[in-house]
């Protein structure tokens, strides 16, 4: 692409997706030359016209349009061209996996050979995409060096830096977690700690043990360690939010109460019980953790109990009517978290087959997707005004706030999975939930 070859940027982002395009314009808004790389050439049109493909990021649509318009950025599919004319080559690629959590190389893999053959001597190429720990030197830097005869370390750098953002706060997220750099050795990391350097601003945190910034780590796994063990230890501290909030049950305790008063204690930090934990990383990562260092086997014990969640809540409302067969129940949200349009992992995959099995007709609900895009995962969408005998809350956003007893004609029951309803607001609707005792 001419673009591509006439603009000679110091930066390649290859991958315009939630977390690439946000990074890219970061980059170009406080350092200047970015060309954003995709596969698709209707992201890449749209991003060319300053229009965002990525939808209710705050800060995206001005900042894109802003980025165009100065000729700070440009976009393409040509990964060869730009990747010829960058100095820094920052991989944003997901790596997809299957129903297990396995990952499937061979998307990323395709890129890396594909920025193989563009790279010249004394690029840096630093990879945010989430990896098992050992993925960045063994599997990438290797292929690095076969394909383009360059070597690691000499004249060709490489870097793991995860990127630790969230989809909505990504601008912020930037600017408020330290951002983690490890090399495959220490001329990588230091090239790789000037070039973020150069576009990130960080708040000032005195919480933290040390100055909010680039934080060097002392080798690329160190850096792919952390990322899956900050993770993995979020999905941990859940499994035993749900062990405690079933306990709980079992007691007749509503175990919000008792977490909050844990919590008083400045070392106790429990998370709170939920119905799924979904999402394109906390189910995923504790897997590549397990996996790639065998000793960490506690992270497949709390995968389990998360798992076991949305099946668990089938049974509950099972027990609490008395049965389910020929039973409507309504699940509010497809998407897997409140206020975000996405679903990967969502609970709502899990729950409605848990459901049907036990013989109810399940229909979704979400605001954020049209009925095509509920019918599309094979769901049924729910008709409004419809009778129910059962509401699941499994998505928390904020317009089911507003939703009671008159929005459902016959609803018996409600399960709150998020602990996120008044249920004064459902009298007098019983409402149940995790650890609700």
């Amino acid at each position: 692409m001419n673009a591509a070859a006439d603009h000679r940027a110091q930066a390649a982002v290859i991958g315009l997706g939630k977390i690439g395009l946000p990074l890219a314009v970061q980059i170009a808004r406080h350092r200047g030359g970015v060309i954003g790389v995709d596969i698709s050439s209707a992201v890449v049109e749209s991003v060319n016209a300053g229009r965002s493909p990525v939808l209710g990021e705050p800060g995206l649509d001005d900042g894109l349009a802003s980025a165009i318009a100065s000729g700070s950025m440009v976009a393409t599919t040509d990964v060869h061209a730009a990747v010829a004319s960058s100095s820094f080559v920052i991989v944003v690629v997901p790596l997809v996996v299957d129903e297990s959590g396995n990952p499937l190389f061979a998307g990323i893999d395709a890129a890396t050979r594909a920025i193989a053959e563009g790279v010249r001597p004394g690029t840096t190429v630093i990879y945010e995409t989430t990896l098992p720990v050992g993925t960045t030197r063994d599997r990438f830097g290797t292929l690095l060096e076969e394909t383009s005869g360059l070597t690691v370390g000499t004249d060709l750098f490489v870097v793991h830096s995860p990127e630790r953002v969230s989809s909505g706060t990504v601008f912020r997220d930037l600017a408020r977690y330290p951002k983690l750099v490890g090399g495959t050795d220490s001329e990588s990391s230091r090239r790789a700690v000037a070039f973020y350097e150069s576009f990130l601003k960080f708040e000032d945190r005195p919480e933290l043990e040390r100055a909010n910034g680039v934080w060097e780590l002392e080798s690329c796994e160190a850096a792919e360690l952390a990322k899956l063990a900050e993770t993995s230890y979020r999905d941990l501290n859940i499994a035993f939010a749900n062990q405690l909030a079933r306990g709980a049950e079992a007691l007749g305790l509503d175990i919000g109460p008792v977490i909050d008063a844990c919590n008083s204690q400045p070392y106790s930090h429990i998370h709170r019980p939920g119905i799924a934990v979904g999402g394109h990383c906390i189910p995923v990562y504790p897997h590549f953790l397990s996996r790639s260092v065998p000793q960490m086997t506690l992270s497949d014990v709390g995968r389990e109990v998360n798992a076991l969640a949305p099946a668990l809540a089938a049974d509950r409302l099972y027990d609490e009517l008395g049965g389910l067969s020929g039973r409507s129940v309504v699940i509010l949200g497809l998407a897997y978290r409140g206020g975000v349009k996405e679903h990967a992992f969502s609970g709502t995959l899990s729950l409605v087959p848990a459901l049907t099995s036990l013989g109810a007709r399940v229909t979704v609900m979400d605001p954020l997707y049209s009925d095509r895009e509920i019918e599309a995962h094979g769901l049924d969408p729910h008709a409004a005004g419809s009778s129910v005998d059962a509401v699941v809350l499994q998505a928390d956003h904020a317009q089911f706030q507003e939703l009671g007893p008159g929005d459902f004609p016959g609803v018996q029951l409600v399960f709150d999975g998020r602990r996120a309803l008044d249920p004064g607001r459902w009298e007098p609707v019983r409402v149940v939930g995790p650890g609700f005792g």
